[in-house]
């Protein structure tokens, strides 16, 4: 599955309440998200295994390819079709050992230290930031800015997805600074309108 890191949707319970998880992300795909994260750190493993198999069935035919934040089992178990990891998630060499070679395998950047030391081999795309603070992580690392992203970006050996805190008025800034798209939460999950807010991203 093509990987197009344009528009990446993290979803959110609570968030995504109003409208239910489908809805949400299906009328975000509808707007032009390009990519799926299922995220939820409360729900126990079965709960979220269901999920990710309504959500890959709902984007049946879309070319969205859904991806599992940190549960590497949820993953492998639901069909989905990769992971995203943070630095303290597990090893990336296990992860992919899992997955096999066709799945979509992203690991979370906050530092220059922190890409110095990467699995290249392993992974196909970096997620940068925090941009800026987000309510979503209450232990991220300190905000990069655009200019410390576009610093990230600049020594990244692999596509990257800027998150935190952003919003459309950010597109311009993250592409700018040399990512190749934004992941962001409530700019679409909060909204009333999803696909609304996901096309928002895509000026005229």
């Amino acid at each position: 599955m093509r990987l197009d890191l344009s528009l990446y949707l993290v979803t959110d319970p609570s968030l995504c309440a109003g409208h239910g998880l489908e809805k949400t992300v299906v009328a975000a795909v509808r707007g032009g998200a390009t990519v799926i994260q299922l995220r939820d750190k409360h729900a126990g493993d079965g709960e979220l295994i269901d999920q990710a198999r309504r959500l890959k069935a709902a984007l049946a035919g879309s070319g969205v390819p859904l991806i599992i934040n940190d549960r590497l089992t949820v993953a492998v178990e639901s069909g989905a079709d990769g992971l995203h990891i943070g630095q303290d998630d597990g090893e990336v060499a296990a992860a992919r050992a899992a997955l096999g070679e066709q799945a979509i395998l992203g690991l979370s950047v906050q530092t220059l230290d922190q890409m110095a030391r990467l699995d290249v081999e392993r992974l196909d795309y970096l997620g940068l930031g925090p941009v800026f603070a987000t309510p979503s992580k209450h232990d991220h690392a300190a905000p990069l800015g655009f200019e410390g992203l576009a610093s990230l970006v600049a020594a990244s050996p692999l596509p990257s997805v800027a998150i935190g805190g952003l919003k459309a008025e950010h597109a311009a800034a993250v592409r700018q600074a040399g990512a190749q798209g934004l992941a962001v939460i409530s700019a679409i999950c909060g909204m009333p309108d999803p696909e609304a807010a996901a096309r928002a991203f895509y000026p005229d």
